[in-house]
């Protein structure tokens, strides 16, 4: 066992203690279209899958609980056609206990942190979707929420600025 010196005892007591707890998790709104199907395309097709991904947040009436949602839609393309083969569109929220997290870190905490707990569970709903509707399961690429929020900060500023010109 080390031995701390004084002064790290005291640092390590003075920094606030992040708790963060999913408290439940649910689908809020699922679609899944099954395009090849209606349409009756035949034949062998390989698929071509692009992800969008958008994450909201907001405070609930109870003090320190937060809903997250990561909406994800799905659009799968025959390669090299513009046939649709499937459309999945998936709302999926958690709900989160947070507490010991500085005021200008909640927004960061919430749309990186919050989406990060929920993305395993995410991505085997996706799996199971696609199978079930016919197609090989679609496991989903692990997500950078870090670089998704940063981009969204970029966007954020270049709209602002487009607006003052």
């Amino acid at each position: 066992m080390a031995d701390e010196s004084p002064a790290e005892n005291t640092a390590a007591q003075a920094a606030p203690q992040i708790q963060m707890r999913v408290l439940g998790q649910f689908i809020r709104d699922m679609s899944f279209e099954n395009v090849m199907a209606q349409k009756g395309v035949s034949g062998d097709v390989q698929p071509e899958i692009a992800v969008q991904v958008n994450l909201d947040a907001k405070k609930r009436p109870t003090e320190h609980q937060y809903e997250v949602a990561v909406k994800l839609n799905l659009t799968s393309k025959a390669k090299g056609m513009e046939d649709v083969l499937f459309l999945c569109e998936l709302d999926y929220c958690g709900l989160f206990h947070i507490e010991g997290v500085a005021e200008d870190q909640l927004h960061p905490f919430l749309m990186i942190e919050c989406p990060r707990m929920l993305f395993p569970f995410l991505r085997r709903i996706v799996s199971d979707i696609t199978r079930d509707g016919g197609f090989p399961p679609v496991n989903l690429d692990n997500i950078d929420f870090v670089a998704l929020y940063r981009n969204e900060l970029m966007r954020r500023q270049a709209d602002a600025q487009k607006t003052e010109a």
